[in-house]
């Protein structure tokens, strides 16, 4: 994640608690050191403890391949409990307007464990697993609710991502209600009159793991590539497929691709079984066109196979690099080997006849 997404985050959040936070609590401020100038400890009869506390989960399977592009679903539960209370005025003599009062700060107090406005921001820590979403709002949940619908990332795995697990990073913020005084000036049948309510907003935040895991798997290279190609010519070609990955493939057929300056009549051959580590050697037999340049070509193939669990897959790309050379058929000068032959058959068959005619005897008509 980077800074211009943090950024985003926090401007959202800090929009969201602004949308959230009631009237009466216009002085709001976000820093645990500062009061807002209405608030008066002298009125306010109790302290609460505890506060939200938000915890993630995957919606669905967790396990991915490497080379996938996913969207992870999240879902967010607040078990935030209030973990107690200390009364402020313990030695003050106790009236019925201070027990309404203390009764009314109660009520708004327990309120202390909402989380207001969450704004979740994933991150990844490893390069092979990248996180392509931005932050994401979840709205507010108060104590036992959990998100209406899971928050939703995309992720993509890097092909080439070792398997194993990765923990990413959620990180949550939110605002939540830090203190709570009321106050009032008389008690009557009707109620108290003139009552204010003061809240203190703060800005909470937590991290929270998301496991995820690359699934082992096998993986192809092609690790050798014998046999020779030439221009208009058919030759066969060898090519060495070796299982790099970590789990064994039951029946590889491998198929080629064969473009533009080859032809083919078999484009497949069988592998068989390869454990972790194994390799074994395909044949092709492939036509070279006329108009095919002496030069490096690459070939595409792919494996199909049954995994562990008899699922049919089929592997990535894999690149048979090779070489086309000039035709076995040509001189640099251009002649053609048999013409060329024959053209010196001709000469040293009229140089022996030369040799063999008898002295004052004139060439034959």
């Amino acid at each position: 994640m980077n800074k211009r997404n943090l950024i985003i985050g926090i401007i959202a959040l800090g929009i969201s608690l602004i949308c959230l936070i009631p009237a009466s609590a216009a002085g709001f401020s976000p820093q645990n050191d500062a009061l807002p100038d209405y608030f008066d400890f002298s009125d306010n009869y109790y302290t609460a403890y505890g506060g939200p506390d938000v915890s993630a989960t995957i919606v669905g399977d967790n396990e991915f391949y490497r080379g996938d592009s996913v969207t992870l679903n999240i879902n967010l539960m607040n078990k935030g409990v209030i973990t107690g209370f200390r009364s402020e005025k313990d030695d003050d003599p106790v009236d019925v307007l201070d027990q309404k009062l203390q009764q009314e700060e109660m009520s708004y107090e327990s309120q202390r464990t909402t989380a207001i406005g969450i704004v979740a921001i994933l991150t990844s820590p490893d390069p092979n697993v990248e996180v392509k979403s931005g932050p994401q709002e979840a709205g507010s949940l108060a104590t036992g609710e959990q998100t209406t619908s899971p928050v939703k990332f995309n992720i993509d795995f890097s092909n080439n991502a070792p398997s194993g697990d990765y923990p990413l990073i959620l990180s949550l913020y939110y605002g939540y209600q830090k203190n709570v005084q009321v106050s009032g000036d008389n008690e009557t049948s009707l109620g108290v009159t003139n009552m204010d309510v003061g809240l203190w907003y703060d800005v909470g935040s937590q991290n929270v793991t998301i496991p995820v895991n690359v699934k082992r798997e096998a993986q192809f290279e092609v690790t050798n590539v014998s046999g020779q190609l030439a221009v208009g010519e058919e030759g066969m070609l060898h090519v060495t497929y070796t299982n790099t990955g970590n789990e064994p493939v039951k029946d590889a057929i491998v198929r080629i691709s064969a473009a533009n300056p080859f032809s083919t009549t078999d484009d497949q051959a069988y592998l068989g079984d390869l454990d972790a580590g194994e390799s074994a050697v395909a044949v092709f037999k492939l036509k070279v066109g006329d108009s095919a340049v002496e030069k490096p070509y690459a070939i595409n193939s792919e494996i199909k196979y049954e995994d562990t669990k008899g699922h049919d897959r089929v592997s990535d790309n894999v690149k048979i690099k090779t070489q086309v050379s000039a035709s076995s058929n040509t001189y640099t000068g251009g002649l053609m080997l048999p013409a060329g032959f024959a053209i010196a058959a001709l000469v040293i068959g009229a140089i022996v006849l030369y040799m063999r005619r008898k002295p004052g005897q004139k060439p034959e008509e």
